[in-house]
């Protein structure tokens, strides 16, 4: 049998090992969903959730997130999937393959058309995008989609690295971003 005196290494190896496993519960739950806070931020100006507004063809739609970027209007739709995804342009239902389960959920793309179409509807001399952000975890291993993307490939395509020259654009979006907010109340 060994006493404490024997294993003076055993006291910091259990603390450095608490120490690893509290980092990454932080990094995990805490840092994680301010992740995709901070890389809306640094794409967008400004940014409205749950926005509903009158449909292209009648009744309201809602929008998930809209943001307004340097390039102009962009809707989001954020899907939160664990697992191998297996969704096309023409197919009607997704399937997603977990570890221990399999699902389906309609393709998401229809619906962005029409999110698209409402916005346009409102704002006409604004480009209007629209990305179905798919979070870390899932994967396409038989490709990927139009209008999907991941975080990385949002903030490579929306981001703006002069902050200063996009003020400039930004402001010649304002009026209309200011049309939105007035068709959502």
């Amino acid at each position: 049998m060994t006493s404490f005196d024997e294993t003076p290494w055993l006291l910091p190896l259990a603390a450095i090992g608490v120490l690893l496993l509290l980092w990454f519960v932080y990094k995990r739950f805490f840092l994680g969903a301010n992740s995709l806070e901070r890389d809306l931020a640094d794409i967008g100006f400004d940014h409205i959730a749950e926005l509903v507004i009158p449909s292209a063809d009648e009744g309201e739609i809602q929008v998930d997130k809209l943001i307004l970027t340097s390039q102009g209007l962009l809707i989001l739709e954020i899907k939160e999937v664990q697992g191998v995804v297996f969704g096309s342009d023409k197919m009607q239902d997704w399937t997603v393959i977990a570890q221990d389960r399999r699902y389906t959920f309609p393709n998401p793309q229809p619906a962005l058309y029409d999110r698209i179409a409402a916005v346009r509807q409102i704002v006409r001399q604004v480009p209007v995008a629209g990305r179905i952000l798919f979070l870390d975890g899932a994967e396409f291993t038989k490709g990927v989609p139009a209008l999907v993307c991941t975080l990385e490939e949002l903030v490579a395509e929306f981001g703006e690295p002069d902050k200063a020259a996009a003020k400039f654009k930004i402001e010649a979006f304002k009026p209309h971003w200011e049309l939105i907010r007035k068709a959502a109340e």
